[in-house]
């Protein structure tokens, strides 16, 4: 119960690894607001899944590329206690594509949707832990910002400013008493890489120290270690949690 009555926001936090980071902080008893776009099932399935543990999970519907959608989301979390303890900032797509031939759209998509949820909702996250002078912001990023992925050079830089913004930020409110890291997931098993071919997917297990695809609930484990008092020392950094392909 490391994680008891603690007010928790994940977005994309109903299906993949966002929805694995959800039900890791509702085990442990926490109070967890998973922001989702547009899957009602996966949202309602989630709630479900989690009526029987410690904590709790309310899925709230927004767009946090918004700030509307983000201080939904925030104040949904918030309006009991008044403050936040925890920030997931998960959210983001991928549509893979060689530079020449992409298309200006994708490009636009994978930047606005994988960085603006970073702005608006720490932007007002950060408002409801200034209060009490302490908090937990982590956000997810990729190895393909730290290796590069060829077909990802727009996920790529926009994970590559995932990173940037963390350290930016963890200089901004380290001494505010808020710790801000990163977890960098390599090939997990989700809904995400279905759309990889096949030999790509091969190609990247193989180089792979450990030789298999991670499981969602792995890069959990990192996301709440890294919210977690044990980690009190432990800002602007980046967990990698890729089984050894960097």
């Amino acid at each position: 119960m490391e994680f008891n009555d603690k007010i928790v926001v994940v977005t994309g936090g109903t299906r993949g690894i966002g929805r694995a980071i959800s039900l890791h902080f509702a085990r442990e008893g926490a109070r967890v607001t998973a922001a989702y776009l547009a899957d009602d099932e996966a949202a309602r399935s989630l709630e479900g899944e989690a009526a029987g543990l410690p904590g709790s999970i309310v899925a709230v519907k927004a767009d946090v590329s918004s700030a509307d959608g983000a201080i939904s989301v925030i104040e949904a979390a918030a309006k009991e206690t008044g403050h936040l303890d925890i920030l997931v900032n998960n959210a983001g797509i991928i549509r893979d594509g060689f530079l020449p031939m992409m298309s200006g759209e994708d490009w636009d998509a994978v930047l606005r949707t994988n960085i603006d949820p970073l702005f608006h909702c720490c932007k007002w996250g950060v408002r409801k832990m200034l209060g009490r002078r302490k908090g937990s912001i982590v956000n997810l990023s990729s190895v393909s910002a730290l290796t590069g992925t060829a077909g990802q050079t727009n996920y790529a830089a926009s994970k590559g400013a995932v990173l940037s913004f963390t350290k930016a930020l963890s200089r901004e409110l380290g001494p505010m008493g808020i710790r801000v890291n990163a977890v960098a997931p390599g090939l997990i098993e989700t809904e995400m890489i279905a759309v990889m071919k096949r030999e790509a997917v091969d190609a990247i297990i193989k180089g792979a120290s450990l030789g298999r695809i991670g499981r969602a609930d792995e890069v959990a484990e990192a996301v709440a270690f890294l919210a977690s008092d044990r980690a009190g020392y432990i800002t602007g950094q980046c967990l990698v949690v890729d089984g050894g392909i960097v």
